[in-house]
């Protein structure tokens, strides 16, 4: 490694180029790369690192040399790293080189250090070496909310220049495509709303939240919805996105049964697109009273039938029957205890009346979802639960059962090639998994302005771009990603000044920490600029000037 240095002369003056450089062999040859640009670095500084290459197998040396002192520096394992990643997966470039795509990289490279607001993000950029790493000039949170507006005014060609970086000239033609909703813990978002609430959380608005995937589930775009938006009606915002933004014809879009009705599916023949879905349990049953259908065709292993230009292939999924069936058992347990309880009672306050035993039982069926299977009745002061034999048996017909629609021709795909992708849905709840309560974590949102949302939900999906890789990378080391980069973070410069004149030098990795850069194939150099850039938060700068 050495500084490679050249100087030219324009209009009578004269500019100098520093390059931190080194030498290696390839096929037998000796070819030179450079791991990075000096020349802003100034003539005191450049001397210092020339001092600190030379004397690298042996800095005791240098004390020699008065007034040499070296002290720990900041972090720098993590963000090499995953700066390292983000350029090989085109991210750096898709961003840009100016000051909003640096911030903008740094807040996608925050969020997988540590998951928090702005203000976490800035306190963040003290500790590691981002200015350094990244090329930043002083920030502050404020800056940070900024860059989310930026980032949704831009999101559609960033998302562009990934997935033309991803895919060339020959795009996918599958996607897959899911819904999913993020609870709030405050009411002041814009986009916030109450609607249909998959997290559980009663009394929450909410935001829904449409993730469009490739065919391996890496994601290509994202779009933030008001909580109340229906499922089916986001639909159009991706169909755009494929058709406009991407460029790509001959597409089928997968999605799950509920989200494609009728008039989703006339969107997809006006832009002639195919579709995978599933049907609904009720229409299922419509099909076998008509004849469409027979219950011996879910015991074949796949079954397929062909009904008014579209192809259904049915299967029963023996390991889901079982987990029904314990469901069901699990419940008819609960409500038998609540029955006990309230007999009980009964039985020991004789001025207690069955009937609002009977409502409180009936209410507890109804949780459970059960209701359709009896009724709750009394005989004197002892409550029973009678079973309907006929809704019961129904209810359990079609245990473990699902049905895919398709209208893929034969040629083009066969019945397991379609429930195959089908099945491919995993990876995106796997993203939503991940976004929700995983390593990346979306919630809190600490953000009200509709450009914020979209820009702090675009965040998390390009670091979720980055984790896959990593996970891809690390799997074979048997550590969780958050592990893995607080790891790296323990990685800090050493920061060495020779009089008035300082570089920064970066210790050779050892243990856990260098079979990670391994995997990652990410390799540190030997010494980094050292620019002293001061971040702060906006209340410490307010401190600072007083």
């Amino acid at each position: 490694m050495y500084v490679d240095t050249s100087s030219s002369t324009q209009h009578g003056k004269t500019y100098y180029r520093y390059l931190l450089r080194e030498s290696y062999r390839e096929s037998g040859k000796v070819k030179h790369r450079t791991l990075a640009n000096l020349s802003h670095c100034s003539n005191e500084e450049i001397a210092a690192i020339k001092l600190a290459l030379k004397h690298k197998d042996n800095l005791s040396a240098l004390g020699t040399v008065e007034d040499i002192h070296s002290r720990q520096g900041l972090r720098i394992g993590a963000v090499f790293c995953l700066r390292a990643i983000a350029e090989g997966l085109g991210l750096f470039q898709a961003l840009g080189h100016d000051r909003d795509g640096q911030i903008a990289l740094w807040q996608v490279l925050a969020r997988l250090i540590d998951q928090g607001s702005r203000l976490s993000a800035a306190r963040l950029a003290e500790s590691h070496a981002a200015c350094d790493l990244l090329g930043l000039d002083a920030f502050h949170e404020d800056h940070l909310y900024s860059n989310l507006a930026w980032l949704a005014q831009n999101q559609e060609t960033i998302e562009k220049h990934l997935f033309r970086r991803r895919y060339g000239s020959t795009p996918p033609q599958l996607f897959l495509y899911d819904v999913t909703s993020s609870y709030l813990e405050g009411v002041k978002n814009i986009l916030a709303a109450f609607g249909y609430n998959r997290d559980g959380k009663d009394g929450k608005q909410q935001l829904v939240i449409g993730l469009l995937s490739g065919p391996d589930g890496t994601p290509v775009s994202v779009r933030v919805f008001e909580g109340n938006t229906q499922d089916p009606r986001t639909i159009p915002k991706q169909i755009q996105a494929l058709a406009n933004c991407f460029g790509v014809k001959e597409v089928t879009l997968v999605g799950d049964q509920g989200m494609l009705k009728q008039p989703q599916l006339e969107l997809l023949k006006d832009q002639r697109f195919h579709y995978i879905t599933a049907i609904t349990k009720t229409q299922i049953r419509k099909f076998l009273k008509d004849g469409v259908f027979q219950m011996s065709l879910f015991d074949k292993a796949l079954a397929e039938v062909e009904f008014e230009g579209g192809r259904y292939i049915l299967r029963r999924n023996p390991l889901r029957a079982k987990e029904i069936v314990q469901n069901r058992r699990d419940k008819l347990a609960s409500l038998q205890t609540r029955l006990a309880k309230e007999n009980q009672y009964l039985e020991e306050h004789p001025r207690a009346k069955p009937e609002v035993a009977i409502r409180k039982v009936a209410e507890h069926a109804k949780t459970l979802k059960i209701k359709e299977w009896g009724k709750v009745a009394a005989t004197g002061r002892v409550l029973e639960f009678v079973m309907d034999k006929g809704g019961f048996e129904q209810e359990a017909q079609l245990d473990g059962c699902y049905v895919i629609k398709t209208d893929l021709p034969v040629k083009t795909a066969t019945a397991e090639t379609i429930h195959d992708r089908y099945k491919d849905l995993a990876q995106v709840e796997r993203a939503f998994r991940t976004f929700k309560n995983g390593h990346l974590e979306i919630r809190p949102t600490f953000v009200r302005t509709e450009a914020s949302t979209r820009g702090h939900v675009f965040v998390v999906m390009l670091a979720y771009l980055l984790e896959r890789e990593l996970d891809r990378r690390w799997r074979h080391l048997e550590i969780t990603i958050a592990e893995a980069i607080d790891e790296l973070g323990s990685l800090r410069g050493v920061e060495i000044s020779i009089g008035k004149a300082t570089c920064q030098k970066v210790p050779h990795p050892t243990g856990l920490c260098e079979k990670l850069l391994e995997a990652a194939s990410v390799r540190l150099p030997e010494a980094l600029p050292l620019r002293k850039v001061h971040v702060a938060t906006r209340k410490k700068i307010s401190q600072q000037r007083k």
